[in-house]
């Protein structure tokens, strides 16, 4: 059997870049790897605008799928992209094999990532993003941020992968964060879905049962059937921490 496809779709202030040390093993496997650098990031950044939402990043995922003809692939979504890559197993199911989703969920059908975070947190962003951001951008955040575990654990993280994520991080549209997203419909019956959870952040498969039962509606989606749970001992940026037991993981999820 061929190797099946993979896409991966990094988060928020990334660029197709962050994958590179998570692409190479996975080539080397025989998979056709498509690392994706989003509209507005990256060494796509000239392209933001204030009006810039969610729904381009869906139609950027897509339209890498119709015009690479992919077939059976393997869609990987990281932080940020858990909404789009879900958004986009609802809009192309049948180029799909499997979804996972890297330190993330879904969210809900016509939510945003603002909705579902605590208010101090969005407050924060949203400060941010007004103060350096000329009121549209949320600038990439500082190596404190990062090591403070502000917007998921920064395990793993050497003083090196914080100078790349300050030398190649683009700022983030703010409306991305803030723009609602539909999804609508039930999960396409034909696809697997996998969750891997970055547990240096406490994130645990017994912590996320814990969540779902108590009704949190950031972790409402894992209590739907059918979830495949992973786990990876590090931070929510593996790419950076633990590239290659990713690359393995997201290998074997694709052979299975």
């Amino acid at each position: 059997m061929t190797a099946r496809p993979l896409v991966l779709v990094p988060g928020a202030c990334l660029g197709g870049w962050a994958w590179r040390e998570v692409a190479g093993p996975l080539r080397a496997a025989g998979h056709e790897v498509h690392p994706v650098t989003l509209t507005g990031l990256g060494e796509r950044a000239h392209l933001a605008h204030p009006d810039l939402t969610p729904q381009t990043h869906v139609l950027d995922v897509a339209g890498l799928l119709e015009f690479e003809d992919l077939r059976d692939a393997v869609l990987v979504g990281h932080s940020y992209s858990g909404p789009i890559v879900n958004a986009v197993a609802r809009h192309v199911p049948e180029r799909l094999a499997a979804v996972v989703f890297v330190d993330t969920g879904p969210l809900g059908d016509g939510l945003a990532l603002a909705d579902v975070q605590p208010p101090e947190l969005r407050e924060r962003q949203r400060l941010r993003a007004e103060r350096d951001g000329g009121g549209w951008l949320w600038p990439v955040p500082s190596d404190e941020e990062i090591l403070a575990g502000t917007y998921g654990s920064g395990a793993g993280l050497t003083p090196d992968h914080l100078a790349l994520l300050r030398d190649r991080g683009t700022p983030q549209p703010y409306a991305t964060l803030t723009t609602r997203l539909a999804a609508p419909g039930a999960w396409p019956s034909a696809l697997d879905r996998h969750v891997v959870l970055c547990t240096a952040g406490g994130l645990t498969t017994a912590v996320l049962r814990e969540l779902v039962a108590a009704g949190n509606p950031m972790f409402a989606p894992f209590g739907e059937d059918g979830w495949r749970i992973h786990e990876l001992p590090t931070g929510h940026w593996p790419m950076f921490s633990t590239p290659w037991p990713l690359a393995d993981l997201l290998h074997d999820i694709a052979a299975a």
